[in-house]
């Protein structure tokens, strides 16, 4: 079992900026990856970035140029920067971890961390 822990969303002003964190425990088998996603009001959750275990990285067309994700292997945790947001960019974002194991799909979600865009 994989237990996922968001944090640090909050209130920011347009064009501020939040960094996330998630760090996930338990086994965790190589060739995951970890992600998030975000969900606002109304609308699907979606894919905003994610980073494979071999730090190969994708991202959402809206967000390129003003997030960046990262991990840290060592500790299992994945991070968002995110710079220059924008009220659009209100959402629960989700942290995510998934992998694959003798032909089985395992994945795993935190609980919610809201970022709230706002003047």
């Amino acid at each position: 079992q994989v237990q996922v822990a968001e944090s640090g969303g909050g209130l920011v002003q347009p064009g501020g900026s939040l960094r996330l964190s998630c760090a996930a425990s338990g086994t965790i088998f190589s060739g995951n990856v970890m992600g998030w996603y975000r969900q606002a009001p109304g609308k699907q959750r979606e894919l905003v970035a994610d980073i494979t275990s071999g730090a190969r990285t994708t991202y959402a067309h809206s967000v390129k140029g003003r997030f960046t994700i990262s991990r840290d292997y060592t500790k299992n945790t994945v991070y968002l920067q995110m710079n220059s947001l924008k009220p659009e960019d209100t959402a629960v974002y989700y942290c995510n971890v998934q992998y694959s194991r003798l032909g089985s799909v395992y994945e795993y979600w935190g609980q919610g961390t809201q970022v709230t865009v706002s003047s």
